[in-house]
């Protein structure tokens, strides 16, 4: 099986925070499953890039929703024109292939479902395929890493246990405002000037966290509206449209913001 289609051949931009890519460099040499912990856009997916480009390994990412089942990541069995014929879900494939295998946002996924991965999590490293009556040992460069964010739990979406523990974990969080306007820059190719300014608007936004807002303009966000000011929309607009309207359907809460853009642009 080849796994081309997945490999990284052009270097993703990761700025460090830490020790986070050495730490992922000791994970990965033993195997172990890996959980990456933070707020959206903060950087998880990205990294996961950088070291699967990094490790020079194959990449399959599986973004997770409420409606996804266990069939949907392992295989299943379909009808096409020479019968029925067994295909390989997205992790089953990893598995197989020796792949690393992103499990973006699993919290949103079905706990009854989640469970097909703790086998693949301790020391049998096995993927059961119950409809086929087929056990597939993990090739030895498969790895599996998972990523949630943790200001999102509930009784409801939160994983078990019984998952975490299986997982060594790293947290993400938004870099420093300094650390933020160069990777902002970097990533939109603006002026250092104009990054400063859209952190500074995300540093008052995400204190509105908890007071109307689940979360405040995530990095990703503030690369938006950083992207659309390099085209020429000036900065309110910018902002409304890539950080304000996303954010918040409530009028006080897009006004609070609103204001917010104002204050650090004047």
């Amino acid at each position: 099986m080849t796994l081309d289609a997945y490999r990284i051949t052009t270097e993703p931009y990761y700025r460090p925070l830490g020790d986070e890519i050495a730490l992922f460099d000791a994970a990965y040499a033993t195997r172990m499953p890996m959980m990456l912990k933070g707020p959206t856009g903060c950087g998880k997916t990205r990294f996961v890039e950088h070291m699967a480009w990094r490790l020079k390994q194959p990449l399959i990412t599986v973004a997770c929703h409420e409606d996804m089942t266990a069939s949907d990541l392992v295989g299943r069995w379909l009808l096409d024109a020479d019968g029925t014929t067994w295909h390989d879900g997205p992790l089953a494939t990893a598995v197989r292939a020796g792949a690393i295998c992103y499990l973006d946002e699993i919290v949103e996924a079905r706990q009854d479902t989640t469970v097909v991965i703790h086998p693949l999590t301790d020391d049998r490293r096995i993927l059961p395929l119950e409809k086929r009556g087929e056990l597939i040992p993990a090739h030895p460069d498969f790895q599996l890493v998972i990523s949630y964010n943790p200001g999102y739990q509930s009784v409801i979406k939160d994983l078990k246990e019984s998952t975490k523990q299986r997982f060594a974990a790293i947290d993400f969080r938004y870099p420093a405002p300094d650390v933020e306007a160069e990777i902002v820059g970097r990533e939109a190719r603006i002026a250092a000037e104009i990054a400063m300014t859209l952190v500074a608007i995300a540093e008052r936004s995400r204190h509105l966290k908890g007071h109307g807002l689940d979360e405040g303009a995530s990095t990703r966000m503030l690369v938006n509206a950083a992207r659309l000011m390099g085209r020429g929309i000036p900065l309110s607009q910018a902002c409304d449209a890539a950080l304000v309207v996303p954010l918040t359907d409530d009028a006080q809460l897009r006004e609070a913001l609103r204001d917010a853009v104002l204050a650090c642009a004047a």
